[in-house]
């Protein structure tokens, strides 16, 4: 899989909605932060649509724009204002060779996991799992966070994942190699989960694996980790990255937590199980190249180690 070509000072973003609305106040103000650091911004006219109260407009809709943004030559990177809802329902209307000819920048995560996998898979493009203009950039994107995301998008050479300050990667499972490789893949649990069975359920032959999730209590995190373990997608993995449960407790027992329950859940694995990587729904949040080549290195224990190969444009 390719990266796409670097974020230039003065290059268009285009702006869109491909699951739930904004209000007007935030439209202007995604615009507002994204001009701020030097960019022009190219809105799609549905981002304070609301179809159904949830949805920034009909799944025809938030999909033509998708395929609008990657087709403008105007256009040199697609940023999403937020995740939300019901991008399952715009899949089968992408244009999926349009956009493997037009490869481009592609930001967005949570309900964007689903455009994520499809672009991946099905396009071979790399995408990022990085910070949103409404959920981050808007009113949040402090400078560690905003660090992340420049140097994902912009690296040259192969480089070390960093954790922001104060937060160390931890190991929850070693497996019987030190060091293993693989493309890297995933996102929102309940999006993994909710693909399985479709044409758009995600490969994790020889992959490395990434979950993050929100809102969700400790016992229906394991049960959506369930799915993933019972389908065969955990043992097909060469390793698992787990990033931010954000307000995910346990209210039965406060002890245990979820990752002591996806502890349980990966007795048996033989592969390396890293976690509290800052990647996800929390404050500060790390980019990560979703589709390009990652080594998670566990030659020390105490200090598991994350890289990622260099990009080929």
């Amino acid at each position: 899989m390719k990266y796409p070509k670097k974020l230039q000072p003065g290059a268009t973003i285009g702006l869109i909605c491909p699951s739930s609305p904004i209000t007007p106040e935030k439209e202007a103000g995604c615009r507002a932060v994204v001009e701020a650091m030097g960019y022009r911004v190219k809105m799609a006219d549905n981002l304070t649509v609301k179809y159904g109260g949830f949805m920034a407009g009909a799944e025809e809709v938030r999909a033509d724009w998708v395929n609008c943004m990657f087709a403008d030559p105007e256009v040199d990177a697609i940023l999403c204002a937020c995740g939300g809802d019901t991008s399952s329902r715009i899949l089968e209307y992408l244009d999926l060779d349009l956009i493997r000819a037009n490869p481009k920048i592609f930001v967005g995560y949570s309900d964007v996991t689903n455009l994520n996998l499809v672009l991946n898979q099905q396009c071979g493009l790399v995408t990022f799992h990085g910070p949103m203009a409404n959920s981050n950039m808007r009113e949040r994107f402090d400078d560690e966070t905003k660090e992340s995301f420049f140097h994902a998008l912009n690296a040259e050479e192969s480089y070390e994942f960093r954790n922001p300050n104060g937060f160390a990667i931890k190991t929850l499972r070693t497996g019987s190699a030190e060091r293993v490789s693989g493309v890297l893949t995933g996102g929102n649990l309940a999006l993994l989960s909710a693909s399985i069975g479709t044409p758009y359920e995600w490969d994790t032959k020889d992959k490395i694996l990434f979950i993050e999730e929100i809102n969700e209590n400790t016992s229906r995190v394991e049960r959506m980790f369930y799915q993933l373990r019972n389908s065969g997608k955990l043992a097909q993995c060469a390793g698992i990255i787990l990033g931010q449960f954000t307000n995910c407790g346990n209210q039965y027992d406060e002890s245990y937590t979820e990752i002591d329950s996806l502890a349980d859940a990966t007795r048996g694995l033989d592969i390396p199980i890293i976690y509290n990587v800052q990647s996800g729904h929390g404050q500060p949040m790390m980019t990560l190249p979703l589709g390009a080549e990652c080594t998670i290195d566990l030659t020390c224990r105490e200090k598991p180690r994350m890289f990622f190969a260099k990009p080929q444009r």
